[in-house]
């Protein structure tokens, strides 16, 4: 009998009690899960854009104890550090053979913030990654062919956490601000986000950002309801102001742009009224500054700028420095930067391309549609009018923002890039287009003679697999090819880094991918055969190979080649493949041959190392 009842007791907890919502969630996080092992085995495929790459091999430097230094060596980053290091100690004791460009050793990351890194780490720690590519393990290749990368694999994972995160803070606010069917619409439809999906198996740091933002808005919130609020304790209201403001620098240490949400943020506890809305506005800029005051002030100590080379990302795109020429410029000329001119005209030009092609198809979700329509909708809550000037806000910054920070990263991989800021405001977008979606459908004259309750839920069943139809595309279709090439392919870039030592550096068009797969120590390519890269070979570090790929030796690259001048590399390539000769003097002359040869690139190396070191 005691054992019947206790077991009567159990099923009736797990059926009506309090194990009844345990059961649910664990439902969903099966189904979540086995989404994403479906996911994953369709479409992963290793990294293919730059800032992923760049931040998993900080990450893997802080983990293994080096400290936040990077193996991606940029030229302007290295003059950076020179120049200052040079002026701080003029009539000091340096010697003739001081390493001011701190390159010798490890040299300090310029260009991260420092969250997602810190955060990868942590994984990289609980988790045991195998850096080494696996070709005769199934899963990780097929037949011994590549097909997987795990690190790339496994931070895809953490990043799907943080998507499931996503989706709950969404359902969070959203029956907050309306009620919830909207809730559980919104997290279906931010979790059933095909963009999304493929962010969290791109390595960026979006999602995390993200979760971030969502967390700044729930706060946000509750400080909008205690300002009409009048017994509300001001002491809290003012510990959450801090809060949000913290959470903002935090947000803006994740990636330098979400600074600027810092504008909207304090607007918002302006206009929300209530007691001592200026001091509240005044304690979340402070908190603010306080999170993000020691990081500019180690960069500030290193390198002589707030922000490393982060900081010059609206100077890159202008006519003055187009392309990527500002962070591969050893010696950049600046002189010409200080005309807003340059400015007005990346803005306007970038401008028209976010609002006619990255506002309407954001998230490619149709739910920007409907928010875009809901905007003549008149909501009677006091909340979700001001939420809704916030998201506004925010919107009308980020998109200032993402036009002046533009640079050619987003065109090495358009929509899925670091560049991308209005991804961020997705989730709250899809709530409030939801919102308008029940709005509609309330509206509705269904006919008497049918039940109400069926066809209610027909109707939401059909708007949710409509907005979900890119994500079901891609559950049952598979990429032709698996791997990022060209011009990545691990396996090739592995075996050329293998033949260096440890300390030495390489030289190449992808030095994140040299970094992070390589795990060597790779300057950019300069932009110059001659006077820049003779530069670094002899003033900074000795160059001991050059790997170019694919993302230079291409048809277009000959075509223009005959048309450049004679130091360009265009110019270099063509000479040495097509007609197998190679400036005078020219430290690096050796190319691997036979076995040893690479399938596609150009691989030169200042000696025969693969005689030495098995390929």
């Amino acid at each position: 009998m005691f054992w019947a009842e206790l077991i009567q007791r159990f099923i009736h907890k797990l059926d009506v009690g309090a194990g009844s919502r345990w059961m649910r969630l664990l439902m969903v996080g099966l189904m979540a899960g086995g989404l994403a092992l479906w996911y994953d085995v369709l479409n992963f495929k290793n990294f293919s854009a730059p800032e992923a790459m760049d931040s998993a091999q900080l990450a893997r430097n802080i983990a293994e104890g080096r400290g936040y230094t990077t193996d991606f060596i940029r030229p302007l980053s290295v003059d950076l550090v020179r120049q200052w290091r040079m002026a701080r100690s003029a009539g000091g004791t340096a010697g003739a053979y001081t390493d001011f460009a701190r390159v010798q050793t490890a040299h300090p990351d310029l260009a991260n913030p420092p969250v997602y890194p810190v955060f990868l780490a942590g994984w990289m720690k609980v988790l045991p990654f195998h850096y080494a590519v696996q070709l005769q393990k199934s899963f990780w290749s097929e037949d011994g062919r590549f097909q997987r990368y795990e690190p790339d694999f496994l931070i895809g994972i953490i990043n799907q956490l943080l998507l499931l995160a996503v989706a709950g803070l969404t359902f969070l606010i959203a029956r907050k601000l309306f009620d919830a069917e909207v809730a559980w619409v919104s997290a279906i439809l931010v979790f059933g986000c095909e963009m999304f999906w493929r962010f969290s198996l791109s390595g960026l740091s979006t999602l995390l950002v993200m979760v971030i933002f969502l967390g700044l808005t729930r706060v946000l919130m509750v400080l909008e309801e205690m300002a009409r609020t009048p017994e509300s304790s001001d002491a809290k209201s003012q510990r959450l102001a801090v809060l949000a403001g913290v959470l903002t620098g935090v947000g803006a240490l994740t990636r330098y742009s979400f600074g600027w949400v810092i504008i909207p943020v304090v607007v918002l506890l302006i206009l929300s009224g209530g007691r001592n809305r200026v001091r509240r506005a005044l304690l979340a800029a402070a908190g603010f500054a306080v999170v993000l005051g020691p990081w500019v002030a180690r960069n500030y100590w290193i390198s002589g700028t707030p922000f490393g080379t982060a900081g010059f990302a609206v100077m890159a795109g202008t006519p003055l420095f187009p392309g990527f020429q500002l962070e591969r410029s050893l010696h950049p000329d600046l002189t010409l930067a200080r005309h807003l001119t340059f400015y007005l005209k990346k803005l306007c030009l970038n401008l028209g391309d976010v609002l006619q092609n990255d506002l309407p198809r954001l998230g490619r979700s149709w739910t920007v549609m409907l928010f875009f329509a809901g905007l003549f909708l008149g909501f009677r809550g006091v909340p979700i009018r001001r939420m809704r000037w916030f998201l506004l806000l925010s919107l009308a910054t980020l998109v200032v923002v993402q036009a002046l920070g533009r640079t050619q990263l987003t065109g090495e991989s358009p929509g899925l890039n670091s560049e991308n800021l209005l991804v961020l405001t997705l989730p709250l977008i899809m709530i409030y287009g939801t919102a308008f979606f029940f709005t509609c459908l309330d509206q509705v004259e269904w006919p008497l003679q049918l039940p109400l309750a069926p066809l209610r839920y027909t109707a939401m069943t059909g708007f949710v697999a409509l907005m979900c139809l890119p994500l079901l595309g891609a559950l049952f279709s598979r990429p032709a090819n698996p791997v990022a090439y060209p011009p990545y392919f691990p396996p090739e870039i592995q075996k050329c880094a293998g033949w260096m030592k440890p300390d030495e550096m390489m030289m190449s068009d992808v030095p994140w991918a040299v970094a992070w797969y390589g795990r060597r120590q790779c300057v950019w390519l300069t932009l110059n055969a001659s006077d820049d890269f003779y530069a670094i070979n002899d003033e900074i570090k000795p160059v001991k190979a050059l790997y170019l790929t694919p993302e230079t030796m291409d048809a277009k690259m000959f075509s223009e080649g005959l048309r450049s001048l004679d130091n360009s590399w265009d110019h270099f390539v063509l000479e040495a493949v097509g007609r197998g000769r190679l400036p005078d003097k020219f430290p690096l002359v050796n190319n691997p041959s036979g076995s040893a040869a690479i399938s596609s690139g150009l691989f030169l190396t200042d000696r025969e190392r693969w005689l030495l070191t098995p390929p």
